[in-house]
């Protein structure tokens, strides 16, 4: 079933990014393995998934401890998309290429120093609320330009792009305005030149909105029950 499915969502990746003049190429397909069993991530990487995200450092550590031969074998790409606290730092900078939740400067300060300390620089993404839900983490769209800005300011921190999440909609084409939105910030932050580079990455599509999200300019979409299926 997992082999089917990444054949399915590779196929509607492809019929997105040709509704929006994009290339499949530029849009990297993440597994999200929170609550799967190792056995299931390996099968999606024997199906050709390159990128791996959990929400939890402790289950993360955990279930990649058993997955290390192919992670290195493949140079499986790890992602970390969940709330990151503070005291799991150390902990998600060993273990993930990629932070996609960085929702305040006071993690990214924190981030920066424990990074500066292991003599490493962390990518990270900015989280951006852009549906304006207290539920959600993320600065708002309105303060996402000062918050960049803060970031971009630490030395041991690279900023590759920004994420969010849409609201629960009825139709995923609803969804469509708060992937547009992060889109425009995107593409405000570089045209500023706020950061020493250009932030390139848009991480935003989950299972039911990824299409759209796609069509928005998405280059990363975070997908668990679309690969794996509902959880038993």
């Amino acid at each position: 079933m997992i082999r089917e499915n990444i054949i399915e969502i590779r196929e509607r990746i492809v019929k997105a990014c040709a509704a929006s003049g994009r290339s499949s190429s530029e849009v990297t397909l993440i597994a999200i393995t929170k609550n799967r069993q190792p056995e299931e991530v390996l099968k999606a990487i024997e199906n050709g998934v390159t990128d791996i995200g959990e929400n939890r450092v402790q289950e993360a550590m955990r279930k990649f401890s058993g997955l290390q031969q192919v992670i290195n074998d493949k140079q499986i790409k790890r992602h970390f998309v969940g709330h990151l606290q503070t005291n799991k730092i150390k902990e998600a900078l060993r273990l993930f290429d990629l932070i996609h939740s960085v929702d305040s400067v006071k993690l990214a300060a924190e981030i920066d120093r424990q990074a500066q300390r292991m003599s490493q620089s962390q990518d990270i993404l900015v989280q951006i609320n852009t549906s304006f839900e207290e539920s959600k983490s993320g600065f708002t769209p309105q303060d996402a330009i000062e918050a960049v800005l803060e970031i971009a300011k630490f030395k041991n921190i690279k900023i590759r792009g920004l994420m969010t999440m849409a609201p629960v909609v009825k139709n995923p084409q609803e969804a469509g305005v708060f992937f547009k939105n992060l889109r425009d910030i995107r593409d405000k932050i570089n045209s500023l030149a706020l950061t020493p580079y250009p932030i390139t990455h848009l991480s935003m599509g989950m299972s039911d909105d990824f299409e759209i999200a796609v069509q928005e300019g998405s280059t990363m979409v975070r997908l668990g029950r679309a690969v794996f299926g509902e959880q038993l």
